[in-house]
């Protein structure tokens, strides 16, 4: 079973290859160098994204802080929501959101992929809680990158609903109320009420989460300290 992420609307189209077969290509250095340029561009974007807002952040700003020249921008990306998207990537790399999903689908443990579940959002929003705050204020911009991010909003639904969903008959309540009292959970302004405004830990966080889940779904009362 694939897995599409968040921020993922790429398919895999490796399967089924033979590992001993696999050939890598070292890359030349001038695509090192252009994955460098893509990475500072990238690093620069998210800074500038989180100090000044998304819609006030122009292209040229962006080549500034970046030390490269406008057409650089325009050439490696495209567009500022193509940006954005690379951006989301990263994210998704740097909270091993991929690994986490399918540690959480393939527990046999219901107690465990419920922990899991809590674990991915604890993970999602400690490696890139600005990432996600901007996804939030970008829904707001043209059409394209409103459509961009829908996409990947669904992709987030689409794994944490298939988290749920193997949990299979250990469900206490139907399977779509379970799916969307996680999606629910997965609201930034939960973890930013909690964690931003009442200084929460992010491990209260997490364990806040996997009691929700444990109640919500699997009928079971968290244990009292």
């Amino acid at each position: 079973m694939s897995v599409q992420l968040v921020c993922s609307q790429r398919s895999d189209t490796v399967k089924g290859m033979a590992a001993a077969s696999e050939v890598r290509v070292a890359p030349t250095y001038r695509q090192e160098q252009a994955l460098a340029t893509r990475a500072r561009i990238q690093a620069a974007s998210r800074r500038l994204f989180a100090r000044h807002g998304y819609r006030m952040t122009t292209m040229a700003a962006i080549a500034q802080a970046a030390g490269v020249a406008p057409r650089t921008v325009y050439t490696s990306f495209g567009a500022k929501r193509e940006i954005l998207s690379a951006i989301c990537e990263r994210w998704l790399e740097e909270a091993h959101a991929r690994e986490i999903v399918a540690a959480a689908i393939a527990e046999p443990s219901p107690a465990a992929t419920v922990a899991h579940a809590a674990h991915f959002l604890r993970s999602l929003f400690e490696t890139g809680y600005d990432v996600a705050v901007l996804f939030d204020a970008a829904q707001a911009e043209d059409p394209e990158t409103r459509a961009m991010l829908r996409a990947k909003l669904d992709g987030r639904n689409h794994v944490q609903n298939l988290i749920v969903a193997s949990l299979g008959d250990n469900l206490t309540t139907s399977l779509g109320t379970a799916q969307a009292v996680y999606r629910a959970l997965a609201a930034t302004g939960i973890y930013q009420e909690l964690v931003v405004e009442s200084g929460w830990s992010i491990d209260q966080y997490e364990q806040w989460v996997a009691d929700q889940l444990s109640l919500q779904l699997l009928g079971k009362k968290p244990r009292q300290n």
